[in-house]
């Protein structure tokens, strides 16, 4: 019978004790096995063999539970046993579908934000598309999610990908909340690992936790060839709709389609996850899941909606959860006249006889040529000037311009003189945003350093104008204004951002263009936002206000927007087509959630160009309002529709929340009284740790020793500890302090750690404390007689504290139990659950320990009757398993079949109607059904391999329990 390496068994290996951590199945039949070392020799050190190469040498064995040995254990209060009990039921990962440790991470967590893990934990494989709206807590719902996968064994390898701004801020925000180690890998990074590993190495395999840019491996060959060897547990990919197909097939969606298949897991982030039209969101779906969608341009709800694929939110609907966490936003509009020299050149754009393949053209092409320049000129006179040199040279650079083209570079250099004498003096936008900001009612301060502003603009040429008018007008300092841009490197962009969020940068005034719109958090110091210029798309109106007004604001959000006004009724009328895509983003604010509800593009430039085409064809302002109202008849227009879980947006009332989550039971009272003596213990023989305790402010402050250093080698190096020291926390409103105030540190990350379960720290202690017992031992505990015990253990019983656990076929735990088995005479009398009789002894209270030498007599002998009791009760409880997921195994199996063969169906239906030659046809058909076979065979063993258990249970004694009758 071949071993079972099952995660946490003990084996030995080339003479050394290591404890299973992982068993991937591996191309040569055998399993590839993750350990961490128990034996002195390997203590503190993980690595990872080939099963059937070490079975052929005869150099691994799995610990026979029958061979157990005893040791009576000695210490004060049991304390060696108490820690090692502890330790093991800390290996429990569970396999239930509730939260078991996400939700005590470093944040307080609304109901809502729970709602993604839980989703994605029905499911066989956790695939979804977080679609919740701007400032929900995206990146907290993933984290969430990740935590429970790293609970479970499921998340060793993680791969984040994401734009280059948001890079630190994700990085940031997993370790701070989750403490989950990402090393990014920017241009700065990629090029000290360049320098730290070997060229030949794999970085992702160095480096099992990253987090990268997408464009980064679009231009780095070598890191994305790198990348395609890898294969990951979880894969992230944040804002997912820059990766769905659109028209032709991108390299960021090559990428992410071959990432999709590297990776159990794939968790999709996005405010705005489809552009309206099928065949970009059936992208993202069959990267979730390959088997969903046979036809992408024709599919419905019925396909897969029940596949729980996709979580989507508004404020609306979980407003009433987060009455302190969301402030209500303060909309103010400041309407002002363009002065005399502004409509001069309005009437200079107007009477510009534009062309279009050379000829003079008043229609729509012509006019989409003028509102080109009229968007620019809407902006400020620095954009327009730009465009109007720009369409000038275009012009002038053809080999033969004609007669009407010649025309037209003669008013457009009358435009550009009348721009020209736009200046800041008479540029009233400008004029009232001088005043806006100067103003007692505004408020703002520039030697406020927690008040700072964010200046939105589309155009570059502007954010330059406006950075130099207003250092020169609001007398500030070079480091006080700074642009941000896409243009930028990922350093520089990050860089600023980081600067914006830290009291003691000089930063005050931040002027954005809408690469700040898109995830970047810029609310921790400021809440006022200003619209220097009106988008002319309703996303980006959600995008920009996003920025500030968002989950974890703590300030009441006021929102700006300059709204220019002309005496030039052609003008007017197009500007009133702006102010109504602001009182639509309003609309959409209080009411409906989302603001494509109204052009149902679901894409910024689609938005745009229907924005330009109503002006282009002279569309009126009131007739473009009419066009572009919700129709709730038209609900199932709306792709996300067919995929979102209703009851996702329903309040959850206290009574669902405890029943979601599972508080995990402990023999201490918590993670840092579990810390506080396992330090002390691991120092009760020899020092081991140099360390202090502050309990009042529940603080442990250590020196990481060798084994403990060795391992922060592989994590990134802005989480190392300063000065030698690691300072870890339990306490959450502290800690929440620390990351307020790392702001103002020059590293800008905490110099404390959140003490608790997935921190590396208490990982390390934990595998200390397993090597504290002796290579396939167990502790006895001998009780002193009290009346408790009394009840609990009778004169002449033994009690044995036994783990069982049954993986599937891809090694992850399935049924994991733990029993008390009595024995008397000889034989086992009784068996229940560890939990019921660990409580019953009140194990989790110090008791007395008189470290008398126990009559340990025939607790050997017990060990295979125990045992097999033990895997009786296993034996049920896999019975019971295979009756439950027998008929939805077969059920799935059959789905899948059915899918596939639709699959094949519509690939008919397309070759039927192709004019291609035959032979093409049949060429086209073999590759495709090759294509579908492939995934669906892939699927298909994943399924079975995940429902199918392995059919004999690891079962390992923990601990004996024998009464003090002397």
């Amino acid at each position: 019978m071949q071993a079972l390496y099952a995660p946490g068994a003990r084996v030995v290996i080339r003479d050394c004790e290591w404890i299973v951590r992982r068993a991937d199945p591996s191309d040569d039949g055998g399993y590839i096995l993750t350990v961490d070392g128990l034996s002195e020799l390997v203590n503190g050190k993980s690595a990872r063999f080939l099963t059937r190469l070490e079975e052929e040498a005869n150099a691994i064995r799995v610990l026979d539970p029958a061979e157990t040995r005893f040791e009576q254990d000695l210490t004060p209060g049991f304390e060696k046993s108490r820690l090692f009990i502890e330790t093991q039921l800390r290996q429990i990962t569970p396999a239930d579908g509730r939260i078991h440790l996400g939700h005590k991470a470093a944040m307080d967590p609304v109901p809502y934000q729970l709602d993604p893990a839980l989703q994605a934990l029905k499911q066989n494989r956790q695939r979804i598309l977080i679609a919740d709206a701007v400032g929900l807590g995206k990146t907290l719902e993933a984290g969430i999610l990740v935590t429970e996968l790293i609970r479970r064994g499921r998340g060793k390898r993680i791969l984040v990908l994401t734009l280059k701004s948001m890079m630190t801020q994700f990085q940031k925000e997993l370790w701070n909340r989750f403490t989950i180690p990402l090393t990014r890998l920017d241009s700065a990074g990629l090029q000290r690992v360049r320098n730290y590993i070997p060229g030949n190495h794999n970085p992702f395999y160095y480096y099992d936790k990253s987090i990268i840019s997408i464009d980064t491996l679009k231009q780095d060959n070598e890191y994305r060839r790198h990348l395609e060897q890898a294969y990951w547990d979880i894969i992230v990919i944040d804002e997912a709709h820059n990766v769905a197909q659109r028209g032709t097939s991108s390299q960021r969606a090559k990428l992410a389609q071959l990432l999709a298949g590297r990776s159990d897991t794939l968790i999709m982030l996005s405010a705005t996850p489809h552009d309206g039209k099928a065949r970009s969101f059936a992208s993202l779906m069959n990267m979730l899941d390959p088997t969903a969608i046979s036809d992408p341009d024709d599919y419905a709800k019925e396909d897969f909606r029940d596949k729980g694929l996709v979580i989507r939110r508004f404020k609306k609907d979980i407003r009433d959860q987060v009455q302190q966490e969301f402030k209500e936003r303060v909309v103010k509009d400041i309407h002002l006249m363009a002065s005399r020299e502004e409509e001069t050149a309005y009437d200079a754009l107007l009477d510009v006889p534009f062309t279009y393949r050379g000829e003079h053209n008043e229609t729509r092409n012509g006019q989409l040529v003028r509102i080109g320049l009229q968007k620019s000129i809407f902006s400020s006179p620095a954009a327009a000037l730009a465009s109007v040199e720009q369409r000038i040279r275009k012009l002038a650079n053809k080999e033969e311009a004609s007669e009407d083209e010649q025309q037209e570079i003669e008013a457009l250099k009358s435009l550009k003189s009348a721009l020209s004498n736009v200046t800041p003096a008479n540029f009233n936008k400008y004029r009232e945003l001088l005043k806006l900001l100067k103003s007692s009612d505004y408020g703002w301060k520039k030697t406020n350093t927690h008040d700072r502003l964010v200046i939105f603009s589309e155009r570059i040429e502007t954010l330059n104008w406006l950075q130099d008018n207003l250092q020169s007008d609001l007398k500030l300092k070079d480091e006080e204004i700074r642009i941000l841009h896409g243009g930028m490197s990922d350093v520089e962009q990050q860089g600023i951002v980081e600067d914006f969020g830290k009291p003691e940068s000089k930063l005050r005034v931040l002027v954005c263009s809408d690469v700040a719109s898109e995830g970047i958090n810029l609310h921790y110091l400021s809440h006022r936002v200003v619209h220097f210029d009106l988008p002319w798309s309703l996303m980006v109106f959600q995008q920009r206000n996003g920025r500030v007004d968002r989950y974890g604001q703590e300030q009441t959000p006021i929102i700006t927007y300059l709204i220019n006004q002309s005496d030039n009724p052609k003008v007017r009328g197009d500007q009133r087509i702006l102010e109504i895509l602001k009182e639509k983003d309003e609309q959409a604010y209080r009411n409906i959630g989302d603001p494509a509800t109204f052009m149902k593009v679901h894409d910024v430039e689609a938005e745009e160009s229907l924005t330009a085409e109503a002006m282009a064809t002279g569309t009126d302002a009131q007739v473009f309002d009419q066009q572009h109202q919700p129709d709730e008849s038209n609900e199932a227009d709306d792709l996300l529709s067919l995929f979102l879980n209703p009851e996702a947006a329903q309040s959850k009332s206290e009574v669902e929340v405890e029943e979601n989550t599972v508080e995990r039971y402990s023999l201490f009272g918590s993670d840092f009284e579990f810390a506080h003596q396992a330090l002390q213990a691991l120092n009760r023989d020899r020092k081991q740790v140099d360390f202090t305790v502050n309990k009042d402010r529940r603080t442990i402050t250590l020196t990481p020793p060798e084994d403990l250093e060795y391992r922060f080698r592989f994590l990134p190096p802005e989480i190392s500890p300063n000065d030698g020291n690691l300072v870890l926390t339990a306490d959450k409103e502290r800690f929440e302090e620390e990351i307020r105030r790392s702001r103002q540190d020059e590293n800008a990350w905490p110099k404390l750690h959140y003490l608790w379960p997935q921190h590396p720290a208490i990982l390390w202690l934990q595998d200390k404390l397993l090597a504290q017992v002796a290579r396939h031992s167990a502790p006895v505990l001998v009780l002193p007689d009290t009346n408790t015990i009394q009840q609990a253990l009778k004169p002449h019983d033994s009690v044995f504290l036994v783990s069982g656990l049954i993986p599937n076929r891809k090694a992850h735990p399935v049924i994991w139990e733990w029993f008390a088995i009595t024995c008397q005479n000889g034989r086992v009398t009784g068996l229940q659950a560890a939990e019921e009789w660990l409580q019953q002894i009140q194990l989790d209270s110090q008791l007395p320990n008189r470290a008398q030498p126990g009559n340990l007599t025939g607790l050997e002998d017990m060990r295979k009757p125990v045992i097999e009791a033990a895997k009786d009760a296993m034996e049920q409880r896999q019975q019971a398993y295979v009756s439950a997921t027998e008929q939805e195994l077969r059920e799935q199996l059959s789905k899948i079949e059915a899918l596939k063969e639709r699959q094949i169906q519509q690939l008919d239906l397309q070759l039927e109607g192709s004019r291609q030659a035959d032979h093409f046809k049949s060429a086209r058909r073999e590759e495709r059904l090759n294509r579908i076979e492939k995934v669906f065979d892939e699927y298909q063993t994943w399924v079975h391999e995940t429902h199918t258990i392995e059919p004999v249970p690891y079962i390992q004694i923990i601990a004996a329990f024998v009464r003090d009758n002397g």
